[in-house]
């Protein structure tokens, strides 16, 4: 028994072909985003500017600087503290840096669980 109905194999529904376009257009500016977010970056800082952490949309690490003066060996429990709260900021940021960046792409298609 063949297959001589609808939904075939081999036959494109019609707009099958505009919604691969669409869907091609969608990867490359998903792409181009995830570029854009490897070269921007957050920058926060903790402790009066004890710590600074400067992270990439992607949540990379560029740099971490400390304060020489929040160099107290009778206080690294602290210093600890607000490297933890700096790289934390940062995280919170950068994601936040991404969310934006993806949101208008993760509303083109309509597709549940997509992005």
């Amino acid at each position: 028994m063949g297959s001589k109905g609808k939904g075939g194999r081999g036959h494109f529904q019609p707009g099958a072909t505009g919604m691969m376009k669409q869907v091609q257009q969608l990867q490359e500016r998903m792409l181009q985003a995830q570029q854009e977010l490897a070269e921007e970056t957050v920058s926060v800082s903790v402790g009066g500017g004890a710590v600074a952490v400067v992270m990439t949309g992607q949540q990379e690490v560029r740099t971490v600087t400390v304060d020489p003066a929040a160099v107290n060996p009778a206080e690294v429990d602290m210093l600890q503290d607000l490297i933890v709260a700096a790289m934390n900021e940062a995280l919170a940021k950068s994601r936040e840096l991404a969310e934006k960046k993806m949101a208008p792409l993760s509303g083109a298609l309509s597709i549940p669980g997509l992005i």
